[in-house]
């Protein structure tokens, strides 16, 4: 599964782990995505859709 959400093409973003002894490693921020059946160019199919998309209503769920 690609982390990245079929509607605004929201991906992952880097940044750093840091110990208290400041030691740095590098880790990734995945988005909150969610497989949920919504109407895409008129078309009923289940995709990743991250929250804040679902939150806005840019799609419409079916339930």
């Amino acid at each position: 599964m690609s982390r990245r959400c079929s509607v605004c093409g929201k991906g992952h973003q880097t940044g750093a782990n840091v110990s208290h002894a400041h030691n740095v490693s590098k880790r990734r921020f995945n988005p909150n995505l969610k497989k949920v059946k919504v109407e895409l160019d008129g078309k009923v199919q289940k995709t990743y859709v991250c929250t804040r998309c679902l939150r806005s209503e840019k799609v419409t769920k079916i339930v």
